[in-house]
């Protein structure tokens, strides 16, 4: 069982694997009480050898490792590569290149939408893993050789099922639509925390542009609070806690400590003060700079929207690709509120296969009809009217 515990070993094993066209990807962490993800182990593999890192053993060095993922020439493969990269980025201000991940790869290839590795290692190589440890604690040492054979599988079957959704990619001539989506993954604004910017995870949520602003600036300080002490957000507060301070607007910590689901005695401590401290510049700001709600636009095009979902499950029937793939509820939205709307679906291979057409049945030159149990297309023009009355 391959687990390298030094510095010398890591930068052996990283050289051999650097000779390789690419490497397969893996890491066992920790985030159950933390803010950023603790790494307990990383596994790579070529396709000749594979291994397992042990970064909490003392005195080891990653830059063997960080060099690999910064190496240009290897194609670095991981399965749902975000948080594997983030833990990457959050090392060394790197985003491994060139990337592949064989979740959204298997998305474009038909598997369905997040197709999970267990289930892509079974309908590719007909292994069924054992996944008993994967709940263990990663932090704890020594490692077991069931934890070992573990991680270093999440690795090994990786490579064949790189090599079947990249053969399936270039046959299919959609290599280029997984080139497209790499590149939000290999971007580094993809992985950089924003305080500014925690709002938009619930934005939502909210009702107005009072309380819109006063979230934005409670959003912030949660945010910058949970990054500085490495907990969870909901371990400063929870989401549903913060949507109900920022509706209600308490601007004094007796009238906070009123608020039915705010923790008791917090609002005497500095995060009491600093809380109302947000409330007061959320409430100070200009509503003409906030981001606009746009409740209305869902409302006035449900019939629409309701409409390119049909279209959107036929093209991606069609094409077998998974429809979250393709457009999302808010493009679908977008689209319907506008032609020229600046979303994924209306860009590169998506505007090709669904784009498009989905302008051409908003402007009522492309009908659905059911054939034989399935929605189909075809041009208004060529179709019968149905008769009135």
């Amino acid at each position: 069982m391959s687990l390298v515990t030094t510095t010398d070993e890591l930068a052996a094993v990283c050289d051999r694997l650097a000779k390789h066209p690419f490497v397969t990807v893996d890491t066992e962490f920790l985030r159950e009480t933390t803010f950023w993800p603790k790494v307990c182990v990383i596994q790579l593999a070529s396709p000749i050898e594979a291994t397992a890192i042990d970064t909490l053993a003392e005195g080891l060095d990653l830059t063997p490792f960080l060099d690999l993922m910064a190496n240009e020439s290897v194609v670095k493969v991981f399965h749902a590569a975000r948080q594997d990269v983030e833990i990457v980025w959050r090392l060394a201000r790197l985003v491994p290149k060139p990337l592949f991940d064989t979740q959204v790869a298997a998305m474009v290839c038909g598997y369905g939408e997040q197709v999970s590795y267990v289930e892509l290692v079974k309908g590719i190589t007909r292994v069924n893993l054992d996944k008993s440890s994967r709940f263990t604690d990663w932090s704890r040492r020594p490692l077991s050789e069931a934890q070992i054979s573990y991680a270093i599988a999440d690795v090994t079957y990786l490579r064949d099922i790189y090599l079947h959704l990249r053969a399936r990619l270039e046959r299919s001539k959609r290599i280029d639509w997984l080139v497209d989506e790499m590149q939000t993954l290999t971007s580094p604004a993809t992985y950089e925390q924003h305080p500014e910017d925690a709002w938009e995870r619930l934005r939502h949520r909210a009702r107005k542009p009072r309380d819109l602003a006063v979230l934005m600036e409670l959003a912030a300080w949660r945010e910058t609070e949970a990054q500085s002490r490495d907990v969870p957000r909901s371990r400063v507060l929870k989401d549903d806690v913060l949507l109900e301070v920022a509706q209600a607007a308490p601007r004094n910590q007796d009238a906070l400590s009123n608020l039915r689901a705010f923790p008791r005695g917090m609002e005497r401590s500095r995060a009491g003060a600093d809380i109302i401290a947000a409330i007061e510049r959320g409430l100070a700001r200009d509503p003409a700079t906030l981001p606009h709600i746009d409740r209305e636009r869902r409302n006035n095009n449900g019939a629409t929207v309701e409409l390119l979902k049909v279209l959107l499950r036929q093209v991606a029937e069609e094409t077998g690709v998974a429809a979250k793939m393709i457009a999302t509820v808010d493009d679908l939205e977008a689209v319907a509120s506008d032609d020229n709307a600046d979303v994924a679906a209306l860009r590169g291979w998506r505007r090709t296969i669904f784009g498009e057409k989905a302008i051409e049945l908003k402007r009522g030159r492309l009908a659905l009809a059911v054939e034989n149990g399935k929605v189909v297309t075809f041009d208004w023009h060529d179709a019968e009217p149905a008769a009135t009355s």
